[in-house]
């Protein structure tokens, strides 16, 4: 099978991270190239080789990787994008892809990305709700980043809220939705 689109999943620290492999999953199912970018707090939740084993390619934990080639991996990896996924998304992440800060390799990554950005954010019910964090949502909304999420239900942190990644399903959809809406424009 044929790949259909090349995309790329950031995995960030969010307890919601172990969903994420099932996105993965799901994408290679789908038929479509996964990249993993997992920054340092998501391979405390998840391991990298989950990743790796599900995407069929390896997981880029740093900047320093060796890479495939003479490219840097983060511009490499960004120059074959597709389409770029933040999946689960957290406070911080959200916050450096605003304020365009680079300092590991997911946010180089996106930094050098041309390719749309989907964000799936997932935290506390506060931290979702609180000034600053909707600030950096609207930052990124006005420069074509779309969202999804978050769901509203029981969180990891015990409160009940706004804060849940979206289902994964869902997730899915709109990134099949968006890879549709990126090839009419393009043909």
């Amino acid at each position: 099978m044929s790949s259909k689109a090349t995309i790329l999943v950031g995995v960030t620290g969010s307890i919601a991270a172990y969903k994420a492999a099932d996105l993965v999953s799901k994408l290679v199912k789908a038929g479509h190239t996964v990249h993993v970018i997992m920054t340092r707090e998501a391979t405390e939740l998840v391991t990298p080789l989950t990743f790796s084993t599900l995407s069929r390619n390896p997981v880029t934990l740093s900047l320093f990787d060796e890479p495939a080639e003479w490219k840097p991996q983060h511009v490499s990896l960004a120059d074959i994008a597709d389409l770029l996924v933040i999946a689960p998304a957290t406070a911080n992440v959200i916050a450096k892809l605003a304020l365009g800060l680079a300092d590991d390799a997911l946010s180089s990554i996106a930094l050098a990305c041309q390719a749309p950005l989907l964000v799936a954010p997932a935290m506390n019910g506060k931290m979702w709700l609180h000034p600053a964090t909707q600030q950096n949502v609207a930052t990124l909304k006005k420069r074509g980043a779309r969202f999804i999420g978050p769901e509203a239900g029981l969180l990891a942190c015990g409160y009940e809220g706004l804060g849940r990644l979206w289902n994964v399903d869902g997730i899915v959809a709109e990134i099949e939705r968006m890879l549709k809406r990126k090839k009419k424009r393009n043909a």
